[in-house]
């Protein structure tokens, strides 16, 4: 598909592109072959995917463009980078580990928090098979805990990431990301949290920044 470069930050290592099917598709580096130029209107061919752009190339050397949804030619034979719901994970804890700044739509609100938890729940069993390995099952069986380790450190790794996230998702709706502090009271985090993942997008661009790739308005 072409399109035209809308922005591309540089410390965020991300970027949009109008596509011609009048969407915005999100980008990283790594979806840029070498060559292309990342500047606002420069006009380039890459292969859409579920709201990202991959496989990007200038337009002047691409070949000619494809229908709407399918590959480009220069790109048909090279693999993509998976934007599901792993994928968002991924970018969650990685890319924006420590990003505060920005918006996040609800799928990716809710990929961080689904898989967060498959994994948990995975350490969790895992942690109980070893404590029952460890202690045994008898009567004077021992009460060690070690088993649950993974699991703790895992959860406290991931919640630095939870909370950039979550303030991303309040920008999303237009609101302050301050508001992420009465989230930490488990009375009101447990109706704000589900309540937040379902609110829509705030339609066009505010003052945390445009609309994220994906979101259909």
């Amino acid at each position: 598909m072409r399109g035209a470069v809308l922005h591309y930050d540089k410390d965020q290592d991300y970027g949009y592109i109008n596509g011609v099917d009048g969407k915005r598709y999100f980008f990283t580096r790594n979806d840029l072959t070498p060559g292309v130029a990342l500047v606002s209107g420069a006009l380039v061919e890459f292969q859409p995917d579920d709201g990202a752009a991959h496989n990007i190339v200038t337009a002047s050397s691409a070949a000619p463009s494809s229908p709407p949804g399918q590959p480009s030619r220069t790109a048909e034979n090279q693999p993509t980078r998976s934007t599901g719901l792993w994928g968002y994970f991924r970018n969650t804890v990685s890319v924006n580990y420590f990003n505060f700044n920005g918006r996040a739509r609800r799928k990716e609100f809710w990929a961080f928090w689904l898989c967060f938890n498959l994994v948990l729940v995975a350490l969790l069993g895992f942690g109980i098979l070893v404590n029952l390995a460890v202690n045994g099952f008898g009567i004077n069986a021992g009460r060690t805990s070690i088993g649950f380790l993974p699991a703790a450190v895992f959860a406290l790794a991931f919640g630095l990431p939870w909370i950039a996230l979550t303030v991303r998702r309040l920008h999303d709706v237009g609101v302050s990301g301050w508001f992420v502090l009465p989230c930490f009271i488990p009375a009101i985090g447990a109706v704000a949290l589900p309540v937040l993942g379902l609110a829509p997008s705030q339609v066009g661009e505010n003052p945390w920044g445009p609309v994220p790739a994906g979101v259909r308005v």
